[in-house]
């Protein structure tokens, strides 16, 4: 009989959204009349539609697949087509970062390669997640045995988890704007976090999944934007939500040539190299049309019509931020984030609001207790709904708040 990995055993039974789930179908099947008229602001999926150019480009590239002369088989590289590898360091070079188009791996989503990366570092390594946290950060490294520890998020620093200098990490993962608080460094903040990384000869894995949301200036849209950052970061990011590529899946990382690490016999070994090989094995890459529609993304067309519906998303946010402000509940996010953390009202427990809020209103949110002991006591909703139901959701949730 095989062993097992036990670590699989340290992890709660499901996860987080599996337990929602569940939740929601045994209320729907106690009360089947109210199935149509629940509004879910919890998983954060987008709803909008993908933009036009890009899925013409999609259906070329679909195309192409369908004619000897431009079938493509297998990608030589594995790391992406050149011309979105090129798109990407376009889109990069847009707001003051140069990246070389040898340093972009394409994926099929930032996920995926959160969880992936950490293959290629030993399982003796100490990894600090900041506490609440996504939980694929988590969960990857308790599978394989590692020792997690927290740097505390709380609504004293606005959930911005600070560096403590005495604590030693040999891998930090960081989230900005963050999933789920809703928080976003500013260059101060994530150079703290890169001299800290510096000093303990770590590497940070940065999560820039909605950097687009990112709307005050000194909000950097990349790590990269932070001095000493090549040194010893990776920056994961994804379509899924600049442009809609939740079903779609595309994402990109970003390791720089210079970001090295010495191996225990001495040899200088570069991230990049020990990632490709760990791709070239467990990773065929993602298929042409989709980086065809993703390589349409980043073009100028692409960019004003996936801002419409960023904007529109922006909006929702700004709707829910304003009833929270008119009902006095302290919350974080929804300035450059889609995301919106908020305290439960009267002291409720997380767990305790989502259920209330599901059998009294028939809204869904996120109950901040899953992302870790710092999310007890507060609420995610995600503005990636459909505005009429966002209106309705937040006319709902006021007259129940009111009404405690």
């Amino acid at each position: 009989m095989p062993k097992l990995n036990e670590n699989y055993l340290k992890l709660e039974k499901n996860y987080l959204f599996i337990n929602i789930a569940k939740k929601i179908n045994e209320y729907i099947k106690n009360n089947p009349d109210k199935k149509d008229r629940i509004i879910r602001m919890g998983i954060g999926d987008v709803t909008l539609p993908i933009a036009p150019c890009v899925v013409e480009a999609v259906k070329k590239g679909a195309d192409e697949m369908g004619v000897k002369e431009t079938f493509k088989g297998y990608e030589d590289s594995g790391t992406g087509y050149d011309f979105l590898k090129e798109a990407v360091a376009g889109y990069y070079k847009s707001f003051g970062v140069d990246i070389a188009t040898d340093e972009i791996r394409i994926s099929d989503g930032a996920k995926s390669d959160c969880g992936n990366i950490v293959d290629i570092f030993g399982d003796d390594n100490i990894v600090l997640i900041t506490d609440p946290a996504y939980p694929v950060y988590v969960d990857s490294n308790l599978m394989n045995g590692r020792k997690v520890i927290y740097a505390d998020s709380t609504e004293e620093n606005g959930f911005s988890a600070v560096p403590d200098p005495s604590v030693h990490a040999d891998i930090i993962y960081l989230c900005s704007p963050n999933n789920p608080t809703g928080a976003a460094f500013k260059t101060s903040e994530l150079k703290a976090w890169i001299d800290y990384a510096i000093a303990n000869d770590a590497v940070i894995i940065y999560d820039a999944a909605y950097e687009a949301f990112i709307t005050e200036d000194d909000v950097p849209r990349s790590i990269f934007a932070v001095e000493g950052a090549r040194k010893c970061a990776i920056e994961i990011c994804s379509l899924s939500k600049t442009a809609g590529f939740t079903g779609m899946r595309c994402g990109y990382t970003v390791i720089p040539n210079e970001l090295e690490f010495k191996a225990s016999n001495g040899e200088v070994v570069k991230i990049s190299q020990l990632w490709g090989r760990r791709e070239g094995s467990k990773f065929n890459g993602v298929s042409y049309p989709v980086q065809c529609g993703a390589a349409a993304v980043f073009s100028e067309e692409g960019q004003k019509q996936c801002k419409i519906n960023l904007e529109y998303y922006k909006e929702n946010a700004r709707i829910i931020a304003e009833t929270l402000d008119e009902l006095g509940i302290w919350y974080s996010g929804g300035k450059n984030s889609p995301y919106i953390w908020l305290r439960c009202p009267n002291g409720m427990k997380s767990w305790d609001f989502f259920d209330l809020l599901l059998e009294k209103a028939n809204v869904v949110g996120t109950p901040g207790a899953g992302f870790g002991k710092n999310g007890e006591g507060y609420f995610r909703l995600t503005s990636f709904g459909d505005r009429d139901k966002t209106i309705e959701a937040m006319a709902r949730v006021k007259e129940l708040i009111k009404s405690l």
